[in-house]
């Protein structure tokens, strides 16, 4: 599913124009952003938490070359799937 499809489904399900469900999944993702470069975690109950995570600096290695690269520290950020989600997917 592509951000517009997105868009028009919470257009359609919650009564709202294109324009503001547009607007609404902007303000959710850029909230949701926010909260975890503060480094909180995000919690949807039902549905899931974000959770921020530091990558330590590594080594990596270039598949295609086999060439060792150093990696440095980052953040990035992992979905944890909450019960009520995951039972409706099986």
């Amino acid at each position: 599913m592509t951000k517009a499809e997105l868009v028009t489904a919470i257009a359609e399900k919650s009564g709202l124009n294109k324009s503001q469900a547009k607007d609404a999944l902007e303000a959710f993702t850029a909230s949701v952003a926010e909260s975890l470069k503060r480094g909180n975690e995000v919690r949807l109950v039902g549905f899931g938490s974000f959770l921020p995570v530091r990558r330590k600096a590594g080594v990596a290695r270039n598949p295609r070359t086999g060439e060792t690269v150093n990696r440095a520290a980052s953040n990035t950020c992992r979905f944890r799937v909450g019960e009520a989600l995951k039972s409706s997917l099986n």
